[in-house]
């Protein structure tokens, strides 16, 4: 033999105290495991030849039976995508898998497998006979087990179909199965089963996660060094983990190395030049592990276990694609972040719906200064909704025939207590200043908590909460009297679902997170109802566009004036006592977007962040204006869709409640301020941002009609909506300069 078909020692590898090490603790137990293996030859082969050749048992031959038994399923990973294609993240699982065909993993992780694991796989039947014997012989000479005489086909069979245990009758059934798998399956199927199942170490099952954990890359694009290292990994997973023992995967890399020469897969020098090269070449991937988006991720992830359960979403090898588009995704961030950037800044939440189809576009959160933050401020988080809660005690009011440009209270300090025996309830402005006997059109755009008091006991508290459900308000609702002023707790999402009912001109459709799941098999799960949107009419299209058309006017003129960005928009500001919520909920005529600003962990005031009180006009305005320039910069601009019917109106009277007359000095400001007192079951009253609007007002309202408006609930089938993908219509490239504005004084 020339020294260039000689075999490198493995003992003059670097770091050979490992071998030591593996000698003496194989010692104990060697010559117990030589006898046992010596035994499997002189009687384990003449049994296997005599029960598959010449039959045997009833038993036996059940137990050998492929199609009775079942394979231990290790499962695959679930994977969640955008609307774009793009991967949002891996759900976390215990095992990573991804199975993929032999011809989607390198030749060369083909060659180290068999050359390390089972040197004559293509010439053997499932059970290697001459390789029983050799590795019996070797075992014999060293006292102690040193070579294994399991195929790969007989490895298959004990990961795939039988327990692993030690035992004489577990080896003759892992031989015969071994026998039967290999005249049914060809070597092509058994090898990428083998490699597609196997342990590989840090959560990896099959090579395609081992090469993703361990080297950020498919299988397709092993090299012949990559390769040698993970075909050594399955021997003994831990004790070879090249992130916690380099030294040791080293040194079983390079006897798999010498294993391809002795096999004739690899040149000498290649050999010579793969033992020399100390890297590892290691580059832990993130692929399991990295999540985009985790706010939208968790949503759907919940979504997804309600209606397969944990174990189907971890390992059921789902591909989930989403209605959450990246390019909204960046708007709503840099939105927030050009908006709130010192550390310690309050947290900004966004979500953004397609009023057409309910189609999430858009679900984020930052929060400066925290890096990661598991609660989601969107979806669980609810704090109180201040006066962007007025809008469904106006919708309720219109829905009973109140004409807001003709109804009229008086704005003044509000004294309500129906029991002498519980304390009072008293409501003022924000400013501590009135208007005197206004239209609840006006009142509207001033958001005077005083007429909207009495306009919530005029309208009925139960009727407003009834009125926020329909729309889409999913929390629980307490129809307190202060329930029109926003005292209950709310998430960013109800009210985005909500608001975009109105933008659809009072058609609510479910908030939809999910276009369609493929299963394991290859197959669109389209029982599930994935992507179909479930919509339905809750108000007639007349009285949506009247509220509409006054939340528009509130844009232009009254508190939510720094959303105004020169297109037909309608929204509200919200903002709760001390400033420690603050809200505004806007929307096009094809896109909602809600924004909340306050600290997640408690209702901490925010009366100084970047030299202001933070109110519902001011950053939440601010951040909702500067996402939505950026989504629809490039689409045209739409106008509100007319009604087919108008509200039909009644004649108007105040309820007993409310003041009948106006104060002689009604701009004068009350001593006390609003109660919060429990024993009247009255939340927390919230503030609203006053301003001052012309004495004859803007808006457009509908003309009166003898018309009967439609129900609130129909049945009658809607027009189809268009495809998720195609409204509204995708944003400028995100490298693109975009506009900043800074946020000075708040505006009076």
């Amino acid at each position: 033999m020339t020294n260039k078909q000689r075999l490198v020692p493995l003992d003059d590898l670097p770091n050979g105290g490992r071998r030591r090490r593996l000698r003496t603790r194989g010692r104990r137990h060697g010559r117990r495991n030589a006898v046992a293996v010596v035994l499997v030859v002189a009687f384990g082969i003449p049994l296997i030849l005599v029960l598959t050749g010449l039959g045997a048992t009833a038993a036996f031959k059940s137990s050998c039976s492929l199609s009775s038994l079942q394979p231990v399923t290790i499962g695959e990973n679930s994977f969640v995508y955008a609307a774009d294609g793009s991967l949002l993240g891996s759900i976390p699982a215990e095992h990573n898998r991804q199975p993929v065909p032999l011809k989607q993993i390198s030749p060369w992780m083909a060659k180290a497998t068999i050359a390390v694991e089972d040197r004559r796989f293509y010439q053997h039947g499932g059970v290697d006979y001459e390789g029983i014997i050799r590795a019996a012989w070797r075992d014999l000479n060293k006292g102690k087990v040193v070579e294994g005489g399991s195929t790969i086909t007989q490895q298959l069979v004990r990961n795939l179909y039988i327990s692993r245990e030690r035992t004489f009758e577990r080896k003759i059934k892992e031989a015969c199965l071994a026998i039967k798998l290999s005249r049914h399956w060809s070597k092509a199927r058994i090898l990428a089963a083998w490699m597609n199942q196997v342990y590989f170490g840090n959560h990896a099952y099959g090579v395609e996660a081992a090469a993703q954990t361990y080297f950020s890359k498919p299988a397709k694009d092993l090299t012949m060094m990559e390769a040698a290292l993970l075909a050594g990994l399955p021997q003994a997973p831990s004790l070879y983990d090249p992130i916690l023992h380099p030294d040791d995967a080293f040194e079983r890399r390079g006897e798999v190395l010498n294993a391809l020469y002795a096999n004739n897969d690899i040149s000498y020098d290649q050999l010579q030049s793969g033992l020399a090269d100390r890297s590892l070449h290691l580059k832990p991937g993130r692929l399991y592990t990295r999540i985009r988006e985790p706010y939208f991720f968790s949503f759907v992830r919940d979504q997804l276990i309600a209606k397969y359960g944990v174990q189907t979403v971890q390992s059921g090898g789902l591909r989930v694609y989403t209605t959450i588009d990246p390019a909204f995704q960046r708007a709503a961030k840099d939105a927030i972040t050009e908006t709130l950037n010192l550390k310690g800044d309050p947290a900004a939440a966004l979500v953004s719906i397609n009023p057409t189809n309910g189609a999430i576009r858009a679900m984020t959160a930052v929060y400066p200064g925290r890096v990661k933050n598991q609660f989601n401020l969107v979806a669980q988080a609810r704090r109180q909704a201040g006066s962007t809660f007025k809008a469904f005690a106006l919708t309720a009011a219109v829905n009973q025939g109140i004409n807001p440009a003709t109804a009229t209270y008086v704005s003044a300090p509000f004294h309500y207590q129906p029991d002498p025996s519980v304390p009072a309830w008293d409501v003022s402005t924000y400013s501590h200043t009135y208007s005197g006997t206004i239209t609840v059109q006006q009142a509207t755009l001033q958001s005077d908590n005083t007429v909207y008091a009495q306009l919530t006991l005029d309208v009925g508290p139960e009727n407003v909460a009834a009125m926020a459900h329909r729309l889409g308000v999913r929390s629980p609702l307490q129809p307190v009297p202060s329930i029109g002023l926003g005292s209950n707790a709310v998430s960013p999402l109800d009210m985005a679902s909500a608001y975009a009912t109105l933008a659809a001109g009072g058609i609510y459709s479910q908030p939809m997170a999910i276009r369609k799941v493929i299963l394991a098999s290859g197959k669109e799960d389209d029982h599930a109802g994935w992507g179909k949107p479930r919509r339905r009419r809750v108000v007639s299209d007349g009285v949506a566009y009247t509220v509409t058309k006054i939340l528009e006017e509130n844009i232009k003129y009254g508190t939510g004036t720094r959303a105004n960005f020169g297109r037909a928009a309608a929204g509200k500001t919200g903002t709760t006592d001390d400033h420690a919520d603050a809200w505004f909920c806007g929307y096009l005529p094809n896109l909602e977007a809600t924004v909340w600003v306050g600290y997640p962990q408690a209702e901490i005031p925010m009366e100084n962040v970047h030299g202001i009180a933070v109110a519902g006009g001011s950053f939440p305005a601010e951040i909702w204006r500067l996402f939505m320039e950026r989504v629809v910069r490039y689409s045209p601009p739409q106008d509100w869709t007319l009604p087919k019917t108008y509200p039909v109106w009644k004649e108007f009277e105040r309820g007993h409640y409310a003041i009948q007359y106006a104060p002689e000095a009604a701009s004068s400001a009350p001593t006390g301020t609003t109660s919060t007192s429990k024993a009247t079951t009255v939340a927390k009253t919230t503030t609203a941002e006053q301003v001052t609007v012309p004495a004859e007002p803007t808006t457009t309202v509908p003309p009166v009609t003898t018309a009967p408006p439609p129900p609130p609930e129909t049945t009658a089938p809607l027009p189809p909506p268009p495809p998720v993908t195609t409204t509204p219509p995708p944003p400028p490239p995100p490298t693109e300069p975009q506009p900043t504005t800074t946020i000075g004084q708040p505006q009076p």
